[in-house]
């Protein structure tokens, strides 16, 4: 329980797992968007990120994956941050023109917004990104020069930013995962965004998120799936992290909002195997795993002996009734 008197809860959905709600385009942000209105709410990126919109609200604290798990260990705190000036890394690799249309991006979120963004770096070398799904239907990847995205971060981070919004050149993943469109499977380019991510967070202690670039810009006007088209209707996804950068908590060591704080956590039923379930459990902390929420993952607590602490739902409904109650 916050100082405020209104609870705190963590939302997670996790990335790459080809989550049936939250695995797409922003498609978990309205079930985000209902509980973060009774309690302040921790949210990953992947839950509200969906490119040129995002389900951020005021009541949200925006938390990377490596960041969120150190949070849950206890090794970090949140602090509440508005107005968060936000340095963009670009990869070396994209071209002139994707790379304009990314200012113009940037120009337009300021304008509209009033978002921070105070520079912006080029690589060295390009980070020759790749990804993958792999047999189970998890979404990976490698980045062959991480080093030269952490020596722009840095760059910026001199320069006085407090967050990384970071792009990388990516292939066309449409081939990877031809039932994406539609609603079906898994975002291919989700895990290795992750691991960019998590790289940089753990590296610099800074809040960060990742966006890809594709060499077609264009818009596509075929018919998707709902849970898809957010991606489809725009150039560039960048809009979503810039907002949520805007106002993500700031990490630091021994103060603001610690895991002490937390009330409960709420994830998808078949990905019990986390770090912040062990952790919640361990600490006592409510977790809610949700059953609708169907992931490619088989981890749920029976197969890993957990029961005390933990409370099953079907839907994300039933468990918002509950908190109501």
């Amino acid at each position: 329980m916050l100082n405020t008197g209104r609870k705190l809860g963590a939302f997670i959905v996790p990335t790459g797992v080809g989550a049936s709600i939250g695995g797409y385009a922003g498609d978990a942000s309205v079930q985000a968007r209902k509980f973060a209105s009774i309690c302040n709410l921790i949210v990953n990126p992947n839950v509200v990120n969906a490119g040129g919109f995002s389900g951020i609200t005021p009541d949200m604290l925006y938390v990377e994956g490596y960041s969120l798990n150190n949070f849950f260990k206890g090794n970090i705190c949140l602090t509440p941050s508005a107005n968060n000036k936000i340095g963009v890394v670009f990869d070396r690799a994209i071209p002139q023109d994707v790379l304009n249309v990314h200012l113009n991006t940037i120009n337009a979120v300021k304008t509209v917004y009033g978002i921070n963004v105070t520079d912006y770096e080029i690589t060295d070398e390009s980070a020759g990104v790749d990804f993958y799904l792999d047999s189970n239907g998890i979404s990976t990847g490698s980045i062959k020069r991480p080093e030269t995205l952490l020596a722009a971060a840095k760059k910026l981070i001199a320069k006085g930013v407090q967050t990384i919004a970071v792009v990388c050149m990516f292939k066309d993943p449409e081939e990877d995962n031809t039932s994406y469109a539609d609603g079906i499977g898994t975002d291919p380019v989700g895990g290795v965004e992750a691991i960019i991510s998590h790289y940089l967070s753990k590296e610099l202690m800074v809040p960060c998120a990742h966006s890809p670039a594709f060499e077609d810009y264009s818009i596509s006007s075929k018919l998707v799936d709902a849970k898809s088209a957010s991606e489809y209707i725009t150039p560039t996804f960048l809009p979503c992290i810039l907002l949520g950068l805007a106002q993500a908590p700031l990490l630091t060591l021994n103060e603001g909002i610690s895991i002490d704080m937390l009330d409960f956590l709420i994830m998808p039923y078949n990905c019990a195997g986390s770090i912040p379930v062990f952790e919640a459990v361990k600490r006592n902390i409510d977790v809610y795993l949700i059953k609708e929420n169907v992931t490619a993952l088989d981890v749920t607590p029976e197969k890993l002996g957990l029961n005390h602490g933990i409370i099953t739902f079907e839907t994300y409904q039933d468990c918002y009734d509950f908190l109501q109650m």
